[in-house]
């Protein structure tokens, strides 16, 4: 399975494109966290400068911050870790159950690549119709009312939520995170857009249901039009602002003197489906769509001072900072969508905190409550989990939906510190492992702020509750939380309990004056990621404390710097940049990659967590040219992905496009969902 990667110059694993128009060029602006809190790449460096003296794996811990104290749960003993340190010989047999495909090799193909023996089709693309009376998509004459009727742009998460009494159909939920008008619009000026150009995005944002259909016969996927559940959300949706921040003078504006309404989510990433039948979305890069902020709130949240990339701000003053300065302060947050109830108002759970969200995903305590985790994905920033107080119903009826549509209003906010137990002296920064041969280590949930149906208290001194939950990002910084590498999706294993987070990448750790690597993240200038391993204590959901590994640090295993649970790197496949993560039936991790730096297209990869095979990783498909993969969604007969932004590539326009994808030559490029199935109509990679 050893792959020779193509002779292809990447610069940058993301086109300038893509950092115009999806994160306001993040990467190349100062990180917004400038707090001394300890860094995560500062552990892991230290543990790898002893590499030369030990083969070992490589498993991440993050620092905890200097001088602070609290209970934090061991890191596995040093015994198991040098069991762990040489990698284990090959297993015989065959690979992991739901694993059993040929792997795709790394390539530069613009179209979506996948194993022998399986089939695809395009479930929706971009400016599909619906909902009912919505007109067929013409790319020369857009309006914004047919977008708002029509499937929105550059779908990135996914949910599959079933269709009771509807036999063979689902509904298909898509998070729609932001719109590339170079690559939607001919002749788009980027100085001087028009007011139906700015309208059309705003209705291209946000989040699309739609039922879908399976095909017996060949396990394709097509869209049910005008079916009575299908909805847009875009840009100017109502919204109702809950939890302990609503109705705060922080959310209030001349449009909304109550602080409880807000128009519009934006800049949707990752998110996660609830028990009780929910999908949630995070707010992730809201920051890019105002303009002309001045106050150190706004530059901790990375919000320019001058004008915005697309301009929104000359059509509607909401996006001026100068002129409504709390709008942007009811951006940034969780949302949740009822998609069985299209009449209903999406929520904003401002009990989870505000900040870049890349999703929200669920798991129940032992008695029933909530417990949602999520990455804020910012080079140096946090993550963490929200624990709730009230505890999820069982039933079908209206009193029961809305009790549990108010389990997010309601429980604890903490953010996650995490401490090495290698010496500082062992973690360099080039990925050598350290002494006991592997980065891991203990970590405590500091808890930022309670809220309950009586108000809300803060734990942070200096804060109020309402400060807390709509500036997390500086009540993060007082605590002492542990700086990481642009935390992204954070997963709980349904099998095991164990919780997977994506740390997707920072060039700038260790960089000039840049906080160095740790344990939990230990490669200075890290371009290519990795993924921790947390289990919680007693593996319960609502503990406040664990103990972490790195179960991957990613690139091209020829690197020795790279780790893949202590399997054979010489049957693996090469990966970058971490993004999105699922599991399948069988308790694999699945993984999406966004901005690949090993010069090929990004893909997705699964990879066995247990058992001898841990840490076989085997790619299952690519994407087009420019394109990020997004979703993805494992089930037993069928595999999604959210191809998003083809073509996104430096210089490309609609007149000159880099990518063909979906429909050919002559036609204009389009972000678009795709299914994959086995020919034979058998499970997935059995």
């Amino acid at each position: 399975m050893r792959v020779q990667l193509p002779l292809i110059n990447a610069v940058h694993g993301r086109s300038a494109l893509t950092c115009r128009f999806r994160c306001g060029d993040a990467c190349f602006h100062p990180a917004p966290n400038t707090s001394s809190n300890p860094y995560v790449g500062d552990v892991i460096a230290t543990a790898l400068s002893r590499r030369s003296m030990m083969r070992a794996a490589a498993v991440v811990t993050v620092a905890a911050a200097a001088g602070t104290t609290g209970a934090v749960v061991t890191a596995p003993s040093a015994r198991a870790a040098a069991q762990q340190a040489t990698a284990r010989p090959k297993p015989k047999g065959r690979a992991a159950r739901g694993l059993r495909f040929t792997p795709v090799a790394p390539n530069t193909a613009d179209t979506v690549t996948i194993p022998a023996g399986y089939s695809q089709n395009v479930v929706v693309r971009w400016g599909e119709p619906i909902l009912r009376g919505a007109p067929a998509f013409d790319p020369d004459r857009q309006t914004a009312a047919a977008q708002a009727g029509q499937f929105g742009y550059n779908n990135d998460f996914l949910a599959l939520l079933p269709l009771p009494g509807e036999r063979g159909r689902q509904v298909l939920v898509a998070n729609h995170e932001y719109t590339d008008e170079v690559l939607m619009f001919r002749g788009y000026d980027a100085a001087d857009p028009t007011r139906e150009q700015v309208e059309i995005a705003w209705a291209a944002h946000g989040l699309s249901a739609v039922v879908v259909e399976e095909n017996k016969r060949n396990g394709a996927l097509t869209v049910v039009p005008r079916h009575h559940l299908n909805r847009r959300v875009t840009a100017t949706t109502e919204f109702r602002l809950t939890g302990p921040a609503a109705g705060s003078d922080l959310l209030r504006t001349s449009a909304d003197a109550t602080g409880r309404k807000v128009l519009g989510t934006l800049n949707n990433c990752s998110g996660g489906t609830t028990p009780w039948g929910t999908t949630l979305h995070g707010e992730e890069n809201f920051n890019q769509y105002f303009a002309n902020a001045g106050r150190a709130t706004d530059k901790r949240y990375g919000i320019g001072t001058g004008a915005s990339e697309r301009k929104w701000e000359r059509f509607d003053k909401r996006f001026d900072v100068a002129q409504e300065p709390n709008e942007v302060h009811r951006f940034g947050y969780v949302v949740e969508l009822d998609p069985y109830d299209p009449s209903s108002a999406p929520r904003k759970h401002t009990a989870l905190g505000r900040f870049k969200h890349e999703g929200a995903t669920v798991r129940l305590t032992h008695d029933g409550r909530p417990v949602v985790y999520s990455g804020d994905d910012e080079r140096f920033d946090y993550f963490y989990k929200f624990v709730g107080s009230k505890r999820m119903k069982h039933g079908g009826g209206r009193a029961v939906r809305e009790h549990n549509l108010s389990l997010l209003d309601e429980g604890t906010l903490y953010v996650a510190r995490l401490t090495g137990d290698s010496p500082a002296l062992e973690i360099d920064g080039t990925g050598k492992l350290p002494a006991d041969g592997e980065f891991d280590g203990g970590g405590e949930w500091i808890p930022l702020v309670t809220a309950t149906a009586k108000g809300a208290v803060s734990h942070v001194e200096g804060m109020t509750a309402d400060e807390v939950c709509v500036f997390t990002r500086l009540a993060g910084d007082k605590v002492g939380a542990t700086k990481m590498d642009r935390p992204e999706d954070i997963e709980p294993n349904p099998h095991s309990g164990k919780v997977y987070v994506a740390l997707t990448n920072n060039t700038n750790r260790g960089v000039g004056a840049n906080a160095p690597a740790d344990e939990a993240n230990p490669r200075n200038a890290n371009k290519h990621g990795h993924i921790l391993e947390l289990t919680e204590r007693w593996n319960r959901a609502d503990s406040t404390e664990f103990a972490w590994t790195l179960f991957l640090v990613a690139g091209d295993p020829e690197d020795p710097a790279t780790y893949f649970a202590g399997f054979p790197k010489d049957d693996v496949s090469p990966i970058s940049c971490p993004d999105n993560v699922a599991f399948d039936p069988h308790g694999n991790l699945w993984i999406s990659t966004d901005g690949n730096q090993l010069g090929t297209h990004d893909g997705l990869f699964g990879v066995a967590t247990k058992g001898e095979r841990r840490g076989e990783l085997k790619q299952f498909l690519t994407v087009p040219t420019g394109a990020e993969t997004c979703g993805p969604l494992v089930q037993d007969r069928r595999v999604l992905v959210a191809v998003q932004h083809p073509g996104e590539i430096s210089g490309a326009t609609v007149e000159k496009p880099a990518s063909t994808w979906p429909d050919g030559p002559g036609k204009i490029v389009r972000p678009a969902v795709v299914a994959v199935w086995r020919k034979d109509g058998s499970d997935i990679g059995v």
